[in-house]
């Protein structure tokens, strides 16, 4: 599982409706309107690096409202909200 953090700065009329478009995208499970340097983040949890590749250079290139993007690589998980499911499996 790749998983990968997207930062973004976006057309500012267009945020909402960009968020809406990213919120159905197959591979990112979360998208968060944020304060600071960028307006949203989206979290995308894909199989491979090249679905990754695929997302970012095609499909959320082809969303004209999306200025810039950063994209990070996440290396390892640390959350403990993915400890808890993982043990709750059948409870």
């Amino acid at each position: 599982m790749v998983t990968s953090i997207i930062l973004m700065n976006i057309e500012r009329s267009k945020i909402n409706k960009v968020a809406e478009q990213l919120e159905g995208t197959p591979g990112i499970s979360e998208v968060y309107s944020v304060s600071g340097n960028y307006d949203l983040i989206a979290i995308v949890r894909v199989a491979t690096n090249e679905e990754l590749a695929n997302l970012v250079t095609n499909k959320m290139h082809a969303i004209k409202e999306i200025l810039k993007t950063e994209t990070m690589l996440a290396f390892k998980a640390y959350s403990r909200h993915d400890l808890e499911a993982m043990f709750s499996v059948g409870m």
